[in-house]
């Protein structure tokens, strides 16, 4: 989740003191009564310190093993193995693709996510899915900020935006003849995994009415073949972004619609996203997700490709582009602390309407008789807001033909990035695969009778915490949360992360998302030798 300061905090927590707290790079804004701050000191001495993580909110754990309440009577750090697992795999995902696409070897041989909430409730969102119009899987990442309204809606509309501008005119208007004569619709997505939590279906035939003017204009410019995927990710953002803007502003007389669009709108988040077609790689990012490729080269050695750059104060690229659309007179409080306005830590995001109208235009709208307060839409306007919009979802896209040495990309949240770098990722998912080849029974050699194979299970149980992950996500969240500064698993720090009251959770850690994709090396040879 990308953090903001007193712009994101809802207005009931006025009633409590505000404690900020320094994290590496990162600063904090929570609530945090007086009752708590021995507990604070209590998981500092047991977490220690691990990179950047440190005070950092993740959908609540089952009872046994999550508690929402500091009392000391109430408080235990226990958690037996076999509960640590089943915590940290409780969100896992995972898929085997088949072989062919349209009769082409597919690129892609399968994927595996997961995710860990530390916010309640968690504010990230992942989608994947294929399109069924044009070539081509889409992956997904949507990080949240503000509440989860934002993330939620984008990762249930962005692939529709992308699918529609890949599509020929031909089937734009197999699809526009299908809505002017009451027909059903050509399928336009599979999902493998969809983002859930889905929003009410009369919404969403306000979103489908956005859509289908969309691809309108699409098909006013008489493009035969459609975009190209550069420009439909681009152009699929930024169309998104200003749906979200629109979608507030239009009078709705359903008032569950208008709360729900305010919600998004007011509400924030990131997003990285890969469209993969064939050896055909695009990247879009906007905030401050990532994504990176594992590559093993001909001696063996790997190393790690990213493909993203973090849309943030760290990025001189990013704080020019910033200074240069804005006057001169601003060049020291556009960025300050490190944060966009002082406010919010990504450059580059969905909905966040508050840093993208003028004032006048945010006024008018929530003076529409909105119950703000129980809609947690805190108003607050930036110190030095001269010149918006300060914030873009523009995103940056990156093109990398795949090759047989790229073995897999890893698309994560900032809450993996944070305490884990580019190249230990990599290394985790390497250990992962040299893990999963060592431990996969040698069938082949023997005879898979049912006795062998109850004595392969019975060996597994055996292990107990030393079964290995069979999920690289998980295996990323584990040492993500579990890690010391050195690197090293420590089981009383990963208890005790898991087992984090609700209250303090996202002062330690934030949401984790995770996908890998592992590519095909086999099929992406192939097709370079076949010319």
């Amino acid at each position: 989740m990308s953090s903001t300061l007193p712009f994101w905090i809802l207005k009931n927590s006025a009633r409590n003191s505000i404690a900020t707290l320094q994290g590496g790079r990162r600063l904090y804004s929570r609530c945090a009564s007086n009752r708590n701050e021995s507990r604070l000191r209590l998981f500092s001495q047991v977490l220690g310190t691990r990179k950047s993580i440190g005070p950092c909110s993740g959908s609540a754990l089952q009872k046994a093993y999550r508690h929402t309440s500091t009392e000391e009577d109430d408080f235990h750090l226990q958690l037996s193995p076999e509960q640590v697992n089943e915590v940290l795999r409780a969100g896992e995902s995972a898929h085997k693709m088949l072989d062919l696409v349209s009769g082409v070897p597919n690129s892609v041989l399968r994927f595996e996510s997961n995710q860990l909430a530390a916010n309640s409730p968690v504010e990230d969102r992942r989608g994947i899915a294929s399109c069924l119009q044009t070539n081509g899987l889409m992956f997904g990442i949507f990080d949240g900020h503000g509440g989860h309204a934002c993330a939620q809606a984008v990762s249930e509309r962005l692939f529709y935006y992308m699918a529609v501008s890949l599509m020929s005119q031909q089937t734009l208007e197999q699809m526009e003849g299908a809505m002017e004569s009451m027909k059903p619709l050509l399928p336009i997505l599979h999902w493998l995994k969809h983002p859930g939590d889905s929003i009410y279906k009369d919404v969403t035939s306000v979103h489908l009415d956005h859509l289908r003017v969309y691809w309108q204009e699409l098909l006013d410019l008489h493009m035969e073949m459609g975009l190209n995927i550069k420009e439909a990710l681009m152009y699929s953002f930024q169309r998104l972004d200003s749906d979200i803007s629109l979608e507030v502003q239009a009078p709705l007389e359903d008032e569950m619609t208008r709360n729900l669009s305010l919600q998004v709108a007011f509400s924030g988040a990131t997003a990285c996203v890969a469209h993969v077609d064939g050896v055909h790689l695009h990247v879009a990012n906007a905030g401050d997700c990532r994504a990176v490729i594992g590559v093993q080269e001909d001696n063996g050695m790997w190393s790690c490709l990213p493909l993203t750059c973090d849309h943030n104060a760290w990025n001189p690229a990013e704080l020019s582009r910033l200074k240069g659309e804005h006057p001169e007179s601003e060049d020291r409080t556009v960025i300050m602390d490190n944060r966009l306005l002082g406010v919010l830590m990504p450059c580059r995001a969905f909905g966040d309407v508050q840093l993208k109208w003028s004032k006048e235009l945010q006024r008018s709208v929530l003076e529409r008789g909105f119950d703000t307060e129980a809609l947690n839409i805190y108003q607050f306007t930036p110190p030095h807001y001269y010149t918006p919009p300060y914030l873009t979802a523009e995103p940056e896209v990156t093109y990398h033909r795949l090759r047989p040495q790229d073995k897999f990309l890893v698309l994560a949240s900032d809450g993996l990035w944070d305490v884990l770098g580019n190249e230990e990722v990599v290394r985790l998912v390497v250990e992962h695969l040299a893990e999963a080849g060592r431990h996969k029974p040698d069938l082949a050699q023997r005879p898979a009778n049912l006795g062998l194979m109850q004595s392969l299970l019975l060996q597994r149980k055996a292990q107990g915490l030393r079964a290995a992950d069979q999920n690289a996500a998980t295996r990323l969240i584990r040492h993500a949360i579990g890690s010391n500064e050195y690197g090293e698993m420590e089981p009383e720090r990963l208890t005790a992360m898991l087992t984090l009251p609700e209250d303090l959770a996202r002062m330690y850690r934030d949401d984790i998302t995770v996908t890998v994709v592992y590519f095909n090396s086999d099929s992406i040879d192939a097709y370079y030798k076949g010319g």
